[in-house]
């Protein structure tokens, strides 16, 4: 049944597995710049609440497709690294709105220049409108999910 897939499948699949190896070797890179203890998967987490400024734990459960009690613990990890706290939510008590601490902040923007100053060395030689349409491209495919 593979040899009926077409070559530019079994190529998208070669490139999507050296790319998600070189994700995960780099997740770990920018984890320990954050912080010496933070897992590789915190990162994206990080990332949403730089984004958001302040969400709750239910919506941003919901953004990224896991559970409640699952994103709980990892955020309680994050808190007694002292990158993120909860303050109860304001319209509704039972709930706390997240948010990244000061320090947490200041940690993240570090490591995200880091790896922003590497993507944009890696595409730097690229034309402008290649590196717009890989964006779109790279929107649309994880937006498929």
């Amino acid at each position: 049944m593979e040899d009926h897939l077409p070559e530019s499948l079994h190529a998208v699949e070669h490139e999507l597995t050296a790319l998600l190896r070189r994700g995960r070797g780099l997740s770990w890179e920018i984890a320990r710049e954050v912080h010496p203890h933070l897992e590789p998967d915190a990162y994206g987490l990080l990332l949403w609440l730089r984004r958001s400024g302040s969400i709750r734990l239910t919506d941003l459960a919901a953004r990224l497709g896991v559970g409640k009690g699952t994103l709980s613990r990892q955020i309680h990890g994050l808190e007694l690294l002292g990158l993120v706290h909860r303050d109860p939510d304001p319209t509704d008590r039972r709930a706390s709105q997240l948010s990244l601490t000061e320090e947490g902040t200041r940690r993240f923007d570090a490591a995200r220049a880091a790896r922003l100053g590497q993507i944009r060395r890696t595409l730097e030689s690229w034309p402008r409108r290649d590196v717009a349409e890989f964006a779109r491209l790279l929107h649309r495919f994880n937006d498929s999910f």
